[in-house]
Protein backbone atom coordinates (compact mmCIF):
# COMPACT_ATOMS: atom_id res chain seq x y z
CA UNK A 1 0.00 0.00 0.00
CA UNK A 2 2.86 2.34 0.80
CA UNK A 3 4.31 1.84 -2.66
CA UNK A 4 0.93 2.65 -4.20
CA UNK A 5 0.62 5.88 -2.23
CA UNK A 6 4.20 6.78 -3.10
CA UNK A 7 3.57 6.29 -6.81
CA UNK A 8 0.32 8.23 -6.66
CA UNK A 9 1.94 11.13 -4.79
CA UNK A 10 4.73 11.43 -7.36
CA UNK A 11 2.47 10.92 -10.35
CA UNK A 12 3.79 13.00 -13.24
CA UNK A 13 0.39 14.41 -14.15
CA UNK A 14 0.04 16.01 -10.72
CA UNK A 15 3.29 17.94 -10.51
CA UNK A 16 4.54 18.30 -14.08
CA UNK A 17 3.09 19.80 -17.28
CA UNK A 18 1.57 17.54 -19.91
CA UNK A 19 4.01 15.43 -22.00
CA UNK A 20 6.70 15.72 -19.31
CA UNK A 21 7.79 13.00 -16.89
CA UNK A 22 10.27 12.74 -14.03
CA UNK A 23 12.66 11.04 -16.42
CA UNK A 24 12.96 14.38 -18.23
CA UNK A 25 14.54 15.80 -15.08
CA UNK A 26 17.27 13.19 -14.78
CA UNK A 27 20.87 14.36 -15.10
CA UNK A 28 22.15 14.03 -18.66
CA UNK A 29 24.07 15.93 -21.33
CA UNK A 30 25.92 17.98 -18.74
CA UNK A 31 22.69 19.19 -17.13
CA UNK A 32 22.17 18.76 -13.38
CA UNK A 33 18.66 18.93 -11.95
CA UNK A 34 17.37 19.38 -8.42
CA UNK A 35 16.11 16.21 -6.76
CA UNK A 36 13.90 15.61 -3.74
CA UNK A 37 16.69 13.56 -2.13
CA UNK A 38 18.84 16.69 -2.00
CA UNK A 39 16.49 18.13 0.63
CA UNK A 40 17.39 15.51 3.24
CA UNK A 41 20.53 17.46 4.02
CA UNK A 42 18.46 20.40 5.28
CA UNK A 43 17.51 18.48 8.46
CA UNK A 44 21.05 18.12 9.87
CA UNK A 45 21.82 21.61 8.57
CA UNK A 46 18.85 22.96 10.54
CA UNK A 47 20.28 21.47 13.75
CA UNK A 48 23.67 22.89 12.78
CA UNK A 49 22.02 26.31 12.54
CA UNK A 50 20.66 25.87 16.07
CA UNK A 51 24.16 25.07 17.34
CA UNK A 52 25.71 28.04 15.53
CA UNK A 53 22.90 30.24 16.84
CA UNK A 54 23.62 29.12 20.41
CA UNK A 55 27.30 30.03 20.03
CA UNK A 56 26.46 33.32 18.34
CA UNK A 57 23.97 34.41 20.99
CA UNK A 58 26.29 33.46 23.83
CA UNK A 59 29.62 34.75 22.58
CA UNK A 60 28.65 37.60 20.26
CA UNK A 61 25.10 38.83 20.82
CA UNK A 62 25.25 38.84 24.63
CA UNK A 63 28.49 40.89 24.89
CA UNK A 64 27.10 43.22 22.24
CA UNK A 65 23.92 43.67 24.28
CA UNK A 66 25.94 44.40 27.43
CA UNK A 67 27.98 47.00 25.56
CA UNK A 68 24.68 48.61 24.49
CA UNK A 69 23.57 48.81 28.14
CA UNK A 70 21.09 45.93 28.01
CA UNK A 71 21.05 43.77 31.14
CA UNK A 72 19.26 40.62 32.16
CA UNK A 73 16.11 41.47 34.07
CA UNK A 74 15.79 40.11 37.60
CA UNK A 75 12.19 39.27 38.51
CA UNK A 76 10.92 38.80 42.02
CA UNK A 77 10.64 35.05 42.39
CA UNK A 78 7.32 33.51 43.36
CA UNK A 79 7.44 31.78 46.73
CA UNK A 80 7.70 27.98 46.64
CA UNK A 81 4.17 26.59 46.74
CA UNK A 82 3.66 23.05 45.40
CA UNK A 83 -0.12 23.43 45.11
CA UNK A 84 -0.03 26.65 43.11
CA UNK A 85 2.91 25.43 41.03
CA UNK A 86 1.05 22.24 40.14
CA UNK A 87 -1.98 24.24 39.06
CA UNK A 88 0.19 26.65 37.05
CA UNK A 89 1.99 23.90 35.13
CA UNK A 90 -0.94 21.51 34.59
CA UNK A 91 -3.97 23.80 34.27
CA UNK A 92 -3.89 27.54 33.55
CA UNK A 93 -1.34 30.31 33.84
CA UNK A 94 -4.12 32.84 34.47
CA UNK A 95 -6.82 31.21 36.63
CA UNK A 96 -10.39 32.50 36.82
CA UNK A 97 -11.75 34.01 40.01
CA UNK A 98 -13.53 30.81 41.08
CA UNK A 99 -10.28 28.84 40.87
CA UNK A 100 -8.41 31.57 42.74
CA UNK A 101 -10.94 31.37 45.58
CA UNK A 102 -10.53 27.59 45.75
CA UNK A 103 -6.73 27.78 45.70
CA UNK A 104 -6.85 30.44 48.38
CA UNK A 105 -8.68 28.11 50.75
CA UNK A 106 -6.52 25.12 49.86
CA UNK A 107 -3.27 27.04 50.48
CA UNK A 108 -4.49 29.09 53.44
CA UNK A 109 -3.58 32.27 51.59
CA UNK A 110 -5.59 35.38 50.91
CA UNK A 111 -7.02 35.93 47.44
CA UNK A 112 -4.64 38.84 46.96
CA UNK A 113 -1.64 36.67 47.84
CA UNK A 114 -2.70 34.02 45.33
CA UNK A 115 -3.15 36.64 42.62
CA UNK A 116 0.27 38.09 43.40
CA UNK A 117 1.86 34.63 43.25
CA UNK A 118 0.47 33.99 39.76
CA UNK A 119 1.58 37.43 38.56
CA UNK A 120 5.10 36.81 39.76
CA UNK A 121 5.14 33.28 38.34
CA UNK A 122 4.05 34.51 34.92
CA UNK A 123 6.61 37.28 35.16
CA UNK A 124 9.36 34.69 35.67
CA UNK A 125 8.47 33.06 32.35
CA UNK A 126 8.21 36.30 30.44
CA UNK A 127 11.17 36.93 28.08
CA UNK A 128 13.39 39.89 28.83
CA UNK A 129 14.93 42.48 26.52
CA UNK A 130 18.25 40.60 26.51
CA UNK A 131 16.59 37.48 25.09
CA UNK A 132 14.80 39.53 22.43
CA UNK A 133 18.03 41.31 21.52
CA UNK A 134 19.88 38.01 21.08
CA UNK A 135 17.16 36.56 18.84
CA UNK A 136 16.96 39.71 16.72
CA UNK A 137 20.76 39.79 16.38
CA UNK A 138 20.85 36.23 15.05
CA UNK A 139 18.07 36.85 12.53
CA UNK A 140 19.65 40.12 11.42
CA UNK A 141 22.98 38.42 10.68
CA UNK A 142 21.32 35.64 8.69
CA UNK A 143 18.96 37.88 6.71
CA UNK A 144 21.76 40.29 5.85
CA UNK A 145 24.02 37.43 4.73
CA UNK A 146 21.18 35.80 2.76
CA UNK A 147 20.27 39.06 1.03
CA UNK A 148 23.86 39.81 0.04
CA UNK A 149 24.34 36.21 -1.09
CA UNK A 150 21.12 36.38 -3.13
CA UNK A 151 22.25 39.54 -4.91
CA UNK A 152 25.60 37.95 -5.73
CA UNK A 153 23.87 34.82 -7.05
CA UNK A 154 21.31 36.67 -9.19
CA UNK A 155 22.72 39.97 -10.37
CA UNK A 156 24.10 38.50 -13.61
CA UNK A 157 21.07 36.29 -14.42
CA UNK A 158 18.62 37.21 -17.19
CA UNK A 159 15.52 36.38 -15.11
CA UNK A 160 16.60 38.88 -12.46
CA UNK A 161 15.78 41.67 -14.90
CA UNK A 162 13.13 40.02 -17.10
CA UNK A 163 10.77 37.59 -15.35
CA UNK A 164 9.75 36.08 -18.70
CA UNK A 165 13.17 34.42 -18.74
CA UNK A 166 12.10 32.38 -15.69
CA UNK A 167 10.24 30.01 -18.03
CA UNK A 168 12.68 29.91 -20.92
CA UNK A 169 13.51 26.23 -21.65
CA UNK A 170 11.50 25.14 -18.61
CA UNK A 171 11.78 22.55 -17.11
CA UNK A 172 15.11 21.68 -18.72
CA UNK A 173 17.02 24.29 -16.75
CA UNK A 174 20.26 23.06 -15.22
CA UNK A 175 20.72 23.79 -11.53
CA UNK A 176 23.55 26.13 -10.58
CA UNK A 177 25.75 25.66 -7.54
CA UNK A 178 24.76 29.09 -6.23
CA UNK A 179 21.08 28.11 -6.47
CA UNK A 180 21.74 24.88 -4.58
CA UNK A 181 23.33 26.62 -1.60
CA UNK A 182 20.84 29.48 -1.62
CA UNK A 183 17.97 26.99 -1.32
CA UNK A 184 19.62 24.64 1.15
CA UNK A 185 20.66 27.40 3.55
CA UNK A 186 17.29 29.17 3.39
CA UNK A 187 15.36 25.95 4.01
CA UNK A 188 17.71 24.91 6.80
CA UNK A 189 17.27 28.28 8.48
CA UNK A 190 13.47 28.09 8.36
CA UNK A 191 13.64 24.53 9.59
CA UNK A 192 15.68 25.73 12.57
CA UNK A 193 13.03 28.38 13.27
CA UNK A 194 10.37 25.68 13.45
CA UNK A 195 12.53 23.57 15.77
CA UNK A 196 13.13 26.53 18.11
CA UNK A 197 9.62 27.98 18.02
CA UNK A 198 8.79 26.56 21.46
CA UNK A 199 11.71 28.46 23.02
CA UNK A 200 11.59 31.74 21.09
CA UNK A 201 9.67 34.84 22.12
CA UNK A 202 5.96 34.37 21.34
CA UNK A 203 3.72 37.20 20.14
CA UNK A 204 0.14 37.67 19.05
CA UNK A 205 0.92 36.57 15.51
CA UNK A 206 2.45 33.28 16.70
CA UNK A 207 0.00 31.20 14.63
CA UNK A 208 0.57 33.35 11.56
CA UNK A 209 4.32 32.87 11.93
CA UNK A 210 3.91 29.10 12.08
CA UNK A 211 1.73 29.19 8.97
CA UNK A 212 4.31 31.37 7.27
CA UNK A 213 7.23 29.08 8.09
CA UNK A 214 5.32 25.99 6.97
CA UNK A 215 4.13 27.66 3.76
CA UNK A 216 7.69 28.77 3.09
CA UNK A 217 9.10 25.26 3.50
CA UNK A 218 6.32 23.73 1.38
CA UNK A 219 6.84 26.28 -1.38
CA UNK A 220 10.60 25.91 -1.37
CA UNK A 221 10.37 22.11 -1.37
CA UNK A 222 7.83 22.05 -4.18
CA UNK A 223 9.67 24.60 -6.33
CA UNK A 224 12.87 22.61 -5.81
CA UNK A 225 11.37 19.27 -6.83
CA UNK A 226 9.66 20.55 -10.01
CA UNK A 227 12.55 22.85 -10.96
CA UNK A 228 10.80 26.16 -10.24
CA UNK A 229 14.16 27.26 -8.86
CA UNK A 230 14.46 30.51 -10.78
CA UNK A 231 11.23 31.98 -9.46
CA UNK A 232 12.03 30.55 -6.03
CA UNK A 233 15.27 32.50 -5.77
CA UNK A 234 13.49 35.71 -6.77
CA UNK A 235 10.82 35.22 -4.10
CA UNK A 236 13.46 34.59 -1.44
CA UNK A 237 15.38 37.70 -2.38
CA UNK A 238 12.28 39.90 -2.30
CA UNK A 239 11.42 38.68 1.19
CA UNK A 240 14.95 39.07 2.54
CA UNK A 241 15.10 42.73 1.55
CA UNK A 242 12.75 44.00 4.27
CA UNK A 243 13.74 41.50 6.96
CA UNK A 244 17.18 43.08 7.33
CA UNK A 245 15.68 46.47 8.15
CA UNK A 246 13.06 44.96 10.44
CA UNK A 247 15.59 43.17 12.64
CA UNK A 248 17.97 46.13 12.71
CA UNK A 249 15.12 48.43 13.84
CA UNK A 250 14.34 46.01 16.66
CA UNK A 251 17.99 45.93 17.75
CA UNK A 252 18.22 49.70 18.03
CA UNK A 253 14.86 49.79 19.79
CA UNK A 254 16.08 47.39 22.48
CA UNK A 255 19.27 49.47 22.83
CA UNK A 256 17.14 52.65 23.27
CA UNK A 257 18.54 54.39 20.20
CA UNK A 258 15.19 55.98 19.48
CA UNK A 259 16.05 58.20 16.52
CA UNK A 260 17.89 55.43 14.70
CA UNK A 261 15.07 53.02 15.50
CA UNK A 262 12.43 55.38 14.09
CA UNK A 263 14.43 55.96 10.92
CA UNK A 264 14.99 52.26 10.31
CA UNK A 265 11.35 51.47 11.03
CA UNK A 266 10.16 53.99 8.46
CA UNK A 267 12.61 52.56 5.90
CA UNK A 268 11.45 49.07 6.77
CA UNK A 269 7.80 49.99 6.31
CA UNK A 270 8.51 51.51 2.89
CA UNK A 271 10.59 48.55 1.71
CA UNK A 272 8.04 46.09 3.06
CA UNK A 273 5.14 47.73 1.26
CA UNK A 274 7.08 47.95 -2.01
CA UNK A 275 8.50 44.42 -1.99
CA UNK A 276 5.63 42.48 -0.38
CA UNK A 277 2.58 44.34 -1.69
CA UNK A 278 3.81 45.59 -5.08
CA UNK A 279 6.75 43.59 -6.45
CA UNK A 280 5.62 40.28 -4.98
CA UNK A 281 2.04 40.21 -6.33
CA UNK A 282 2.38 42.30 -9.50
CA UNK A 283 5.71 40.92 -10.72
CA UNK A 284 6.35 37.54 -9.13
CA UNK A 285 2.83 36.12 -8.76
CA UNK A 286 2.03 37.56 -12.18
CA UNK A 287 5.08 35.71 -13.46
CA UNK A 288 3.88 32.37 -12.04
CA UNK A 289 0.21 32.91 -12.93
CA UNK A 290 0.35 34.31 -16.48
CA UNK A 291 3.57 33.24 -18.21
CA UNK A 292 3.54 29.44 -17.55
CA UNK A 293 0.27 28.84 -19.41
CA UNK A 294 1.85 30.46 -22.45
CA UNK A 295 4.17 27.43 -22.59
CA UNK A 296 1.93 24.56 -21.44
CA UNK A 297 -1.65 23.90 -20.22
CA UNK A 298 -2.46 24.51 -16.56
CA UNK A 299 -2.08 21.49 -14.26
CA UNK A 300 -2.46 20.72 -10.55
CA UNK A 301 1.08 21.73 -9.61
CA UNK A 302 0.55 25.08 -11.32
CA UNK A 303 -2.54 25.80 -9.20
CA UNK A 304 -0.95 24.45 -6.02
CA UNK A 305 2.11 26.66 -6.35
CA UNK A 306 0.08 29.79 -7.00
CA UNK A 307 -2.34 29.10 -4.15
CA UNK A 308 0.59 28.82 -1.74
CA UNK A 309 1.97 32.11 -3.03
CA UNK A 310 -1.41 33.72 -2.39
CA UNK A 311 -1.41 32.33 1.16
CA UNK A 312 1.85 34.20 1.74
CA UNK A 313 0.34 37.31 0.18
CA UNK A 314 -2.54 37.15 2.67
CA UNK A 315 -0.02 36.98 5.52
CA UNK A 316 1.77 39.98 4.02
CA UNK A 317 -1.49 41.92 4.03
CA UNK A 318 -2.13 40.98 7.66
CA UNK A 319 1.32 42.17 8.70
CA UNK A 320 0.98 45.28 6.55
CA UNK A 321 -2.15 46.15 8.53
CA UNK A 322 -0.18 45.91 11.78
CA UNK A 323 2.57 48.07 10.33
CA UNK A 324 0.08 50.71 9.21
CA UNK A 325 -1.43 50.75 12.70
CA UNK A 326 2.02 51.38 14.12
CA UNK A 327 2.69 54.12 11.58
CA UNK A 328 -0.62 55.81 12.43
CA UNK A 329 0.24 55.84 16.11
CA UNK A 330 3.76 56.94 15.28
CA UNK A 331 2.44 59.95 13.36
CA UNK A 332 -0.02 60.87 16.12
CA UNK A 333 2.59 60.39 18.81
CA UNK A 334 0.69 57.62 20.62
CA UNK A 335 2.83 54.61 19.66
CA UNK A 336 4.26 53.04 22.79
CA UNK A 337 4.49 49.35 21.87
CA UNK A 338 4.39 46.77 19.16
CA UNK A 339 0.90 46.03 17.84
CA UNK A 340 1.68 42.36 18.29
CA UNK A 341 2.52 42.61 22.00
CA UNK A 342 0.11 41.41 24.67
CA UNK A 343 -1.83 44.21 26.38
CA UNK A 344 -2.90 41.98 29.23
CA UNK A 345 0.68 41.13 30.09
CA UNK A 346 1.76 44.77 30.18
CA UNK A 347 -1.20 45.81 32.35
CA UNK A 348 -0.51 42.87 34.63
CA UNK A 349 3.14 43.82 34.84
CA UNK A 350 2.27 47.39 35.85
CA UNK A 351 -0.01 46.08 38.58
CA UNK A 352 2.72 43.79 39.84
CA UNK A 353 5.19 46.66 39.80
CA UNK A 354 2.91 48.81 41.94
CA UNK A 355 2.30 46.12 44.54
CA UNK A 356 5.90 44.98 44.77
CA UNK A 357 7.67 48.32 44.40
CA UNK A 358 8.98 48.33 47.96
CA UNK A 359 10.48 44.87 47.57
CA UNK A 360 11.96 45.71 44.19
CA UNK A 361 13.61 48.78 45.70
CA UNK A 362 15.61 46.47 47.95
CA UNK A 363 17.28 44.79 44.99
CA UNK A 364 20.72 46.19 44.28
CA UNK A 365 21.50 48.45 41.31
CA UNK A 366 17.83 48.58 40.31
CA UNK A 367 18.10 45.41 38.25
CA UNK A 368 14.58 44.24 39.08
CA UNK A 369 12.68 45.81 36.23
CA UNK A 370 9.74 44.81 34.12
CA UNK A 371 8.08 45.25 30.81
CA UNK A 372 7.31 48.86 31.67
CA UNK A 373 10.84 49.80 30.70
CA UNK A 374 10.08 48.73 27.14
CA UNK A 375 7.04 51.01 26.98
CA UNK A 376 9.20 54.07 27.50
CA UNK A 377 11.04 53.52 24.23
CA UNK A 378 9.97 54.76 20.85
CA UNK A 379 8.29 51.54 19.80
CA UNK A 380 8.40 49.54 23.02
CA UNK A 381 8.91 45.79 22.02
CA UNK A 382 9.04 46.75 18.34
CA UNK A 383 9.14 43.66 16.19
CA UNK A 384 6.99 43.62 13.08
CA UNK A 385 6.42 40.01 12.05
CA UNK A 386 9.45 37.94 11.63
CA UNK A 387 9.24 36.90 8.65
CA UNK A 388 7.70 39.69 8.01
CA UNK A 389 9.30 37.85 6.17
CA UNK A 390 9.97 37.14 9.28
CA UNK A 391 9.13 36.16 6.12
CA UNK A 392 11.43 36.00 5.34
CA UNK A 393 10.02 35.48 5.57
CA UNK A 394 11.51 33.84 2.40
CA UNK A 395 8.40 33.09 1.18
Amino acid sequence: MFDTLYEWFWWDRIWLPVNLTWSDLEDRDGRVYAKASHLYVTVPYAFAFLFVRYLFERWIATPLAVSAGIQQRVHLKAEDNPILEAYYTTHYRNPVQADIDGLSKKCSLSVRQVQRWFRRRRSQDRPGVLKKFREASWRFVFYLSAFIGGIIALYDKEWFYDTREVWTDFPRQSMLESQYWYYVLEMSFYGSLLFSVAFDVKRKDFKEQIIHHLATLVLLSFSWCVNYIRIGTLVMLVHDASDVLMESAKLFNYAKWEKTCKTLFVLFAIVFMVTRLIIYPFWLIHCTWVYPIQHYPAFFGYYFFNVMLVVLLCLHMFWAYLILCMIRKFVTGTLIKDERSDNEEEEEEESSLTEDSEEQHKLSNGLAVDEKEDKNSCFGCLSPPENICRSKTVY
